[in-house]
């Protein structure tokens, strides 16, 4: 029995439907958390501070339409851009597509089942440290954190 290929195996990002190219993202929650470059070396740095429209608990935006309004340094992912999201991590369903890799198994679309995300570690949930415009700017840099750049847990048996 031969399995079948899924849009994200056999469609380019740029040819991905707009309910496709959304249906990528993973819920994870680690591109809403805010990010410090370095301005000499241009070493991106993630923190535990999340943006004001993230949902902590279900790692989404409360304002998703209108976040670029509201949130005005948003950055909006597109295709065209596809090639510039190396400051997503490693982990990010549109980074592993653009670099030519093929979506994890905790990812929903792979496994059928949202709670995955966390299950595998990879999620935000539980592990904010605060919210922008609660914790003052200076103090970003106290928290700077690895997590978000680190892979997901082992693979505990097939998913459901």
């Amino acid at each position: 029995m031969t399995k079948k290929s899924q849009f994200w195996q056999t469609k380019s990002l740029s040819e991905m439907t707009r309910a496709e190219w959304e249906s990528l993202c993973d819920g994870c929650g680690r591109c809403c958390l805010i990010k410090l470059e370095d301005e000499d070396t241009g070493r991106v740095y993630y923190t535990d501070v999340a943006c004001r429209l993230l949902d902590g608990e279900t790692c989404r935006c409360k304002d998703y339409r209108h976040r670029k309004a509201r949130v005005s340094d948003c950055v909006k992912l597109t295709p065209a851009k596809a090639h510039d999201f190396g400051w997503l991590p490693a982990t990010c369903a549109y980074r592993q597509l653009a670099e030519g890799r093929d979506l994890e198994w905790w990812h929903p679309l792979v496994s059928g089942r949202a709670e995955t995300v966390a299950e595998a570690g990879v999620s935000v949930r539980g592990r904010i440290g605060g919210f922008e415009r609660k914790i003052p700017v200076r103090d970003y840099e106290d928290h700077i954190v690895n997590w978000p750049l680190k892979g997901p847990k082992a693979k505990r048996g097939k998913p459901r």
